[in-house]
């Protein structure tokens, strides 16, 4: 009897450690398909950043904070007046959402142009680097094409509120090891 219950109890921890293998794997291949579809996103759009988040108000009507939006950015499309583009400041982190408020065409043909936040009272000049007093389409990470409102709220909680950010992710993990198909 002694020896069936060690035998028995050895499968049963072969059982867990294997099914505990499984659920580790189950969550990379979550993370790697993630990753992947993030990639291709990426190669569909031409944008190194395809899904963004409006993180202020200077957009209001047209964006609220919150607001997911979805980027192309092809090198042949023309920037326009009156786009909205997201584009990155050097020497800062976040890119920023504004529409295209002026065009500065070049005989050559190079383009710069002058942004606006809708809600703003002025142009972006003082956002721009020291000195600079346009942007170039090598500045641009993307173009708004689409959006759904406030469904990015979760990503600016998690920013704001650090201690929030690590509960959601605990329990993205606790449920991912749980789980049990």
């Amino acid at each position: 009897i002694c020896n069936c219950q060690l035998v028995d109890s050895i499968g049963m921890i072969k059982f867990k450690f294997l099914q505990l293998y499984y659920q580790v794997l189950n969550f990379g291949m979550i993370v790697s398909s993630a990753l992947m579809i993030w990639k291709g996103l990426m190669v569909i759009t031409g944008s190194e950043s395809p899904i963004v988040v409006v993180l202020s108000g200077s957009m209001e009507p047209a964006f609220h904070r919150g607001d997911l939006l979805f980027l192309t950015n092809r090198v042949e499309d023309p920037i326009r007046v009156g786009e909205i583009v997201v584009f990155r400041i050097e020497g800062r982190e976040i890119p920023i959402v504004h529409r295209v408020l002026k065009i500065h065409e070049k005989q050559n043909g190079h383009i710069k142009f002058l942004t606006k936040g809708d809600n703003n009272a002025v142009d972006d000049r003082g956002l721009y680097k020291q000195g600079q007093h346009w942007l170039e389409k090598k500045d641009v990470v993307g173009r708004a094409r689409g959006f759904v409102p406030y469904i990015g709220i979760v990503t600016i909680l998690m920013n704001d509120y650090p201690k929030f950010k690590y509960a959601v992710l605990f329990l993205l993990g606790l449920f991912v090891l749980v789980h049990r198909e």
